[in-house]
């Protein structure tokens, strides 16, 4: 299962979540989670994003904190001891995240093995090809593409992708950047391939010139 509704799915849907006003649903990040993660909530979705959780894992706590404020608008006080997150390492972060969504899963009888999501969808064969938009993406931050660019190599390029699109928005936006329909249309190509629903890429299209 990609999405239910055409959106986004996994880690990166969950960012979505993570907006200025983020604390309405929670006062801390693991309560908004726990906000997010609602009982009648598809299995497969709490799958994916603990599936996601675990891949970036794989990557060190700075890259992982990189990621995680490209893609959202909590600013950089998220990732610190004692703040209002309660949040205090991307490692942390992700073992957190992994660990509510296990809990979901075992309130509700299901089962959490990691393969539960299909490895077809990690994206394996278009690696070059993220790994091409990343380097055309001038605007990310140098430890953004960085941490991307790990990504791909060592979680999967399905992921890194997804993580891509979600940084573009808010860092283009601040950046005031622009796409050309061209770039555009391989990002929508490459999501075409990769099965995303329809509404992934279009959060860039404002970008579009």
């Amino acid at each position: 299962m990609r999405s239910a509704d055409e959106s986004d799915f996994g880690l990166t849907w969950l960012m979505g979540m993570f907006h200025e006003d983020w604390t309405h649903h929670g006062p801390t990040a693991a309560e908004a989670v726990g906000y997010h993660l609602w009982d009648e909530l598809d299995p497969r979705s709490v799958l994916a994003v603990r599936r996601d959780a675990r891949l970036l894992l794989r990557l060190p706590s700075e890259a992982i904190e990189a990621l995680w404020l490209a893609g959202t608008a909590v600013g950089p006080s998220f990732f610190s001891s004692g703040g209002r997150a309660g949040v205090t390492s991307g490692t942390r972060w992700m073992e957190t995240l992994v660990g509510l969504c296990d809990a979901w899963l075992s309130r509700h009888a299901q089962a959490a093995a990691p393969d539960a999501v299909p490895a077809g969808w990690d994206g394996t064969e278009l690696a070059d090809a993220v790994l091409a938009e990343i380097r055309e993406t001038r605007f990310l931050a140098d430890e953004v593409a960085h941490a991307l660019t790990e990504c791909v190599r060592h979680c999967t390029p399905d992921l890194a992708f997804r993580l891509l699109l979600r940084a573009m928005a808010p860092t283009g936006t601040a950046a005031g950047a622009v796409l050309s329909p061209e770039h555009y249309a391989r990002l929508a190509a490459l999501a075409s391939v990769m099965e995303y629903g329809e509404f992934v890429v279009s959060d860039v299209d404002h970008l579009v010139k």
